[in-house]
């Protein structure tokens, strides 16, 4: 065991544990058990190792202009600087976030997630020094590996640091999607359907149509999402507890976002007014508002299919992949199992949503207190689109099923049918043909050989898929 000690009192820790009295009392204190997300540690690793290059290329630039001697501050010796980068480097890499113990949701505007990465380094600094964890007489989590930050800087240049990464991995996944719904769309082309209005059989169709507004959908939201990085590329580091830099060499301020950026290759820069960067949240709220609007669409999407696919729909012309068994009493059922994930998870972005605008409206004065929660919050909707994209394009839109005779043979029976006649026997004659087909039950070739209302041939004609899917009709084809 070791002990540890603060301006509040002393704490007993195992003598192998990274973290110490700081994380240790985030625990007490938040006592929930939302794990934290390993991207923004990693993406915190990545933060911290771009403060110690910035701070070792510090050093060379003072000791050019003044003797070792005669500096006006202590600098750190190059082996520590030497293995607080190793240490930052691991991070970045994931290591050690068994020694992460803050949870997710907290108070303290995340000085607890700071604290807990600066303990980790400055522990893991003490063994690659042959020391012992907790001898922070020699490494100290605060002196040396919070050394030109702040909390206020660390942590939400991290979280758009994380955000970004995840963000390109979701702009692929809907592009992937894309690409598979555009390849349904263009093997459906003259597959005709009912076209629905208020759930009730409205007009002649194709799956082709379908399928084509869900690729369009999606291509806005790749978009928005490739939009998303200018919103929150622009980070405080450097700028300390509230933006001025205070108590932060100028040549820190000045460097460390470069460093950064090339570290990350990503484009990241550092804002104009780093008051207004470490106050105000709001590009969050915006790229949220984005990644719902996503989620709405492919809600959308699955609620569609799912209703396709369902039961209720009598013999279905579409069908999806069957995943897994779907009851523990019903035997042969099987449920849709992935438009339920999808839209569960759609409305647990809704839900993060409210909690994000929320919360960023509660920032006050120079500082949001509540940017753990709400970092939380948006990683996890960026994470769950990833999911719903990725089982979306592997486990239904691969396997979608649609019986062509079927969709065709259900549209020439339905009264919907009736709306193409429209322009060429007024709408009250194919009025009669509609209540006679709803009456009798047989398709519409039946019906009007029995009515008679439009000679067959010309009926076939117009009936056929290429003229039923036409865009409008011109008076050449009333005259044909």
């Amino acid at each position: 065991m070791r002990v540890e000690k603060d301006f509040l009192g002393e704490k007993q820790l195992n003598k192998n544990d990274l973290f110490g009295i700081h994380s240790l009392r985030a625990c007490e204190n938040f006592p929930d058990k939302t794990p934290f997300h390993i991207e923004w540690y990693k993406a915190i690793g990545l933060t911290k190792l771009a403060c110690y290059m910035t701070y070792k290329n510090f050093k060379s630039a003072a000791l050019e202009k003044h003797p070792e001697n005669d500096l006006p501050i202590h600098l750190f010796d190059e082996t520590i600087i030497t293995a607080l980068i190793e240490s930052a480097e691991e991070i970045a890499e994931g290591k050690y976030f068994n020694h992460f113990i803050v949870p997710a949701i907290q108070g303290g505007a995340g000085t607890s997630i700071n604290m807990n990465v600066n303990e980790i380094i400055a522990n893991e600094t003490l063994i690659k020094l042959d020391h012992n964890p907790g001898e922070y007489n020699i490494i100290d989590p605060i002196e040396h590996a919070n050394i030109y930050q702040s909390t206020n800087d660390v942590i939400p240049t991290s979280l758009k640091l994380a955000a970004i990464k995840l963000l390109v991995k979701l702009e692929d996944k809907i592009n992937d999607l894309r690409f598979d719904i555009e390849a349904i769309e263009n093997k459906t082309r003259n597959t005709l359907r009912i076209g629905y209005t208020q759930m009730q059989e409205a007009v002649p169709s194709s799956y082709a149509m379908l399928f084509s507004s869900y690729n369009e959908a999606l291509s806005r939201d790749w978009w928005r999402v490739s939009k998303c990085f200018e919103r929150i590329k622009v980070v405080n580091l450097g700028g300390s507890a509230i933006g001025t830099g205070i108590s932060v060499p100028r040549y820190f301020i000045m460097e460390v976002v470069p460093t950064l950026q090339k570290l990350t290759n990503l484009p990241i820069t550092r804002s104009e007014n780093m008051s207004d960067a470490t106050s105000n949240i709001d590009s969050l709220v915006e790229v949220h508002a984005i990644l719902k609007s996503h989620a709405v669409n492919l809600e959308k999407m699955v609620s569609d299919i799912r209703l396709l696919a369902s039961d209720l729909t009598g013999t279905s012309d579409l069908k999806i992949p069957q995943k897994q068994v779907g009851s523990s009493i019903m035997p042969g059922k099987i449920n849709p199992v992935i438009p339920e994930f999808v839209i569960s998870a759609a409305h647990k972005i809704y839900a993060n949503d409210t909690l994000i605008t929320s919360l960023s409206a509660q920032g006050c004065l120079d500082l949001n207190a509540y940017l753990p929660v709400i970092g939380n919050a948006l990683l996890e909707s960026i994470k769950l689109l990833i999911a719903a994209d990725e089982t979306l394009k592997n486990n239904l839109f691969n396997g979608i099923e649609i019986n062509n005779d079927t969709a065709e043979d259900k549209l020439y029976h339905s009264p919907a049918i009736t709306t193409a006649l429209s322009p060429y026997i007024g709408y009250n004659n194919a009025a009669i043909l509609a209540k006679e087909m709803k009456k009798s039950g047989e398709d519409i070739f039946k019906v009007n050989g029995k009515l008679k209302l439009i000679e067959p041939k010309k009926l076939e004609k117009i009936l056929a898929p290429q003229n039923l899917l036409k865009m409008g009709f011109t008076l050449g084809d009333i005259i044909e």
